[in-house]
């Protein structure tokens, strides 16, 4: 019987990396779930076993010990290593499924899950060209960051490593006088609460001030993302169409005031144009009369190109019912996964609480490295290093659009800015097939109509990302992508 277990052992030894010991108690442990050693089947001694497998004896006993102890087996003095009477859950052979079905069937998701899973955007690949909103992260400062990482975990005090509240204090005044400096919000240290990226705060601010069934007036085209948040808590999405001026300012009908209107102000995405004060304005008064709130989503705005930086629509009235939105994962790394938002001071208790009770905030000394970085000036200066390059490839991208294509395929105008342009198509084409070709090629690109709510006219044409590719890749990349146009259009 030993010598027939051996070979049995020997026949399902799974192939791989993985060191000995592991691959052996994979094999055990299979036989035993799938019935093929039985409750009290003896194993073979330590000793034998290593010496018929050819191993060492500790690598053995490794096993044994792990299976001992997920409770597969038990082990006693004078009776060996014997397999135990499994539990029927545990077992392989007690889910007995029809013949042809799946475990878990489409209907396993709740209604909510179906709805998310069913409008997905994110892609697998972010570090390609041309991915929109990825930043050059080959140019992030990693010495000085690690330098200043270590200094902070030499100097560190015991409270840095528990749970956070709201964030670390030092990060939200570092925060605070630079957003003051240089977005002119109006906030505190204390209206500053950190998230782990921007759709986190996002999700609170909509599961704290909204219900199931509330309005959300949504710039169309859009940020996929937030439409993406606010129908998973159940917040009803309202179109409301973009023109050279940011999202359009109507006065609701009876019933259908907007709880939230999701706007970026200071470079609409993904068209690029910026809302002149008189639009911000009004949205100000329209959310003032009817108890809206405006979410500021600012996902770029230190990356304007000429002239100087657009003021954030926060600070233009002082308690208006904005709330403030920025990330990191634009200007320093998205991998970071770091975002703020700057609340009324009213709210601020209930946000902090609720974001401990929610998502337990951690990553204090992450937080603690990024206040050095931002208080001793290293943030602004690769703000402005950034601001030059990208301004460089913006124009390179440009360039070879008009030059290649034509005029009219690159609109220019206020879009002087962000990570991003629109191409646009003045034949007829279908982005999305384009998208299918590019990304055939190794090109990730994301198609215009994509961003325009369902049931809405879309308009055709390519989001570019240009930031994250090098200027010696620029023509290359290009021509893979004229390929795909070209390919696209053979076929239209």
């Amino acid at each position: 019987m030993q010598a027939l277990l051996v070979d049995l052992i020997r026949l399902r030894m799974p192939e791989g990396p993985a060191p000995m010991h592991r691959r052996l108690y994979e094999c055990l442990r299979s036989a035993i779930q799938e019935g093929v050693l039985v409750a009290d089947s003896l194993l073979p001694p330590s000793r034998v076993l290593a010496s018929e497998l050819g191993i060492a004896r500790n690598t053995v006993l490794a096993a044994y010990r792990q299976l001992q102890l997920e409770a597969y087996v038990g082990s006693r003095q004078g009776i060996g290593t014997r397999v135990k009477q499994l539990a029927p859950e545990r077992t392989a052979r007690a889910i007995a499924f029809p013949s042809g079905t799946e475990p878990y069937k489409s209907d396993a998701l709740s209604a909510r899950g179906t709805q998310i899973v069913a409008m997905p955007r994110a892609s697998a690949t972010q570090w390609s060209a041309f991915m929109p909103g990825v930043p050059d992260v080959s140019r992030f400062p990693e010495r000085l960051w690690t330098r200043l990482r270590n200094a902070c975990w030499r100097s560190h005090r015991s409270e840095e490593l528990c749970y956070g509240y709201g964030g670390l204090a030092q990060l939200r005044q570092a925060l605070s006088l630079h957003l003051t400096a240089t977005r002119s919000v109006n906030c505190t240290p204390e209206q500053v609460l950190v998230t782990d990226g921007a759709h986190q705060a996002i999700d609170l601010i909509t599961r704290l001030l909204g219900d199931v069934g509330d309005i959300a007036w949504m710039e169309n085209p859009g940020y996929w993302g937030a439409r993406a948040i606010l129908e998973a808590n159940g917040i009803r999405q309202v179109p409301v169409e973009v023109d050279a001026h940011g999202m359009r300012c109507l006065e609701p009908a009876a019933g259908e005031a907007p709880r939230f209107l999701f706007v970026t102000p200071s470079h609409q995405y993904p068209l690029g144009s910026v809302m002149p004060v008189q639009r911000r304005q009004e949205l100000l008064a329209l959310a003032h009369r009817h108890g809206s709130w405006v979410i500021e989503d600012d996902y770029d705005g230190e990356f304007r190109f000429s002239g100087n930086p657009v003021p954030a629509m926060q600070g233009l009235a002082a308690g208006s019912r904005v709330i403030y939105v920025g990330t990191f994962s634009k200007t320093l790394y998205p991998g970071l996964r770091m975002a703020y938002m700057v609340v009324p001071l009213e709210l601020v208790a209930s946000f902090r609480a609720a974001h401990a009770e929610l998502y337990r905030e951690g990553r204090l000394m992450t937080q603690a490295t990024l206040a050095q970085f931002i208080a001793q000036g290293h943030f602004a200066s690769h703000i402005r290093a950034m601001r030059t390059l990208y301004a460089q490839r913006r124009e390179m991208l440009a360039h070879l659009i008009e030059r290649r294509l034509g005029r009219d395929w690159m609109v220019r105008g206020e879009d002087e800015a962000g990570l991003h342009l629109v191409m646009r198509f003045p034949i007829p084409l279908q982005d999305t097939v384009v998208a299918r070709e590019a990304l055939a090629r190794g090109i990730h690109v994301k198609a215009l109509s994509t961003y325009f709510a369902p049931g809405t006219t879309a308009q055709q044409g390519l989001v570019l990302g240009y930031a994250c590719v090098q200027e010696a890749d620029m023509v290359t990349k290009f021509e893979a992508l004229l390929s795909a146009l070209r390919a696209t259009d053979r076929t239209t």
